[in-house]
């Protein structure tokens, strides 16, 4: 059987892509329209896109054996946790840039689609720089270590940022001149739609304050910058997480494509029960944490001879027992109102 440079045979590369390809048209095709995803869609959704990968995940077992399929579950639950961060943080971007929900899915997808392609690179040079020995294996525990803590004293201080400060932000208002209304679905307008809009507005100052260009951005745009860049800066603290389970680059970023594509579905689940997963968060730190010693045992094995390998299986019950925990006491010790 023909191997591919991902460790795995040429078929299971296809099957891969080609479910990854259909399973986006299909969502595409059933989201095309700027209507607000109600919460029962978002859950048949989300749980269409975890049987996809499960789907994956029972062709892996059938062709490739359990450690490979519990290594991508593994990774696909670990990417999907790491994600809830992720998701708090576009949450905060759709209020401070007050993006309409029936708009939401359309940024969301742009970043989706951002953390495809970033992922991919991310998942090469880390998996390269793995293979450059076990000292790597101590770097990355430091990583993923610095996230938790990061993450930690992030929840202690849970101030709202002025998202007008951000880097993402500054640049794309040095490239295009911008209009500060939301125009339909639009990301950037042209000249003519924005005479059009300015022919309507009775804003005299707004009229002589927007510079001549041939294209202009609007709060859709600026929103989808921002959240490119904070997805780039995530990608930093996921992939060593999910590289810590398999160093097999098509397990990794397979877990990860899975995982995120059906993110865009899982915001609005997640926006949904945020007042109830108050503990979740604290998991997904316990997480984090978890993996840096994992990578730190696994690398004082192989270069002095003391340390502990964690096998496949005993990784995935502890992924998903930490999950759980943090679940179960977001309902047992819910958050207290403050009146």
């Amino acid at each position: 059987m023909v191997q591919s440079s991902l460790g795995f045979p040429i078929e299971t590369v296809l099957v891969f892509v080609g479910l990854s390809i259909v399973a986006i048209f299909i969502d595409l095709y059933a989201h095309h329209q700027d209507k607000p995803i109600t919460l029962s869609n978002a859950i048949m959704w989300s749980l269409f896109w975890i049987a996809v990968a499960l789907g994956f995940a029972l062709y892996l077992y059938l062709h490739h054996g359990s450690e490979a399929a519990s290594l991508f579950i593994t990774g696909y639950v670990l990417e999907k946790a790491l994600s809830v961060d992720n998701l708090f943080v576009i949450m905060a971007l759709f209020s401070w840039f007050a993006i309409p929900n029936n708009y939401r899915h359309r940024i969301l997808y742009w970043g989706i689609i951002g953390a495809i392609v970033f992922r991919a690179i991310f998942v090469l040079i880390g998996t390269e720089l793995l293979s450059l020995g076990p000292w790597m294996e101590l770097v990355f525990s430091v990583v993923v270590a610095f996230t938790g803590i990061m993450m930690l004293k992030k929840q202690d201080n849970a101030e709202i940022q002025d998202y007008s400060k951000h880097i993402a932000y500054r640049i794309a208002k040095r490239i295009f001149p911008t209009y500060p209304k939301i125009v339909g679905h639009h990301f950037l307008l042209s000249q003519k739609q924005l005479d059009a809009e300015l022919g309507k507005s009775e804003n005299s100052d707004l009229i002589n304050k927007i510079p001549k260009s041939f294209l202009y951005a609007t709060p859709l745009f600026l929103c989808t910058m921002v959240i490119e860049l904070s997805d780039v800066m995530f990608a930093f603290d996921s992939v060593p997480a999910v590289i810590a389970v398999s160093r097999e680059p098509l397990i990794v970023y397979s877990a990860m494509i899975f995982a995120i594509l059906g993110l865009r579905t899982m915001y609005f689940v997640l926006e949904a029960m945020k007042q109830y997963l108050v503990h979740l968060g604290k998991a997904v730190i316990c997480l984090l944490f978890f993996i840096a010693i994992k990578l730190a045992l696994n690398a004082s094995n192989h270069l002095f001879g003391h340390g502990i390998d964690i096998s496949p299986i005993i990784s995935l019950y502890i992924v998903l027992g930490m999950l759980l925990i943090g679940i179960i006491a977001s309902f047992i010790w819910p958050q207290k109102n403050n009146k």
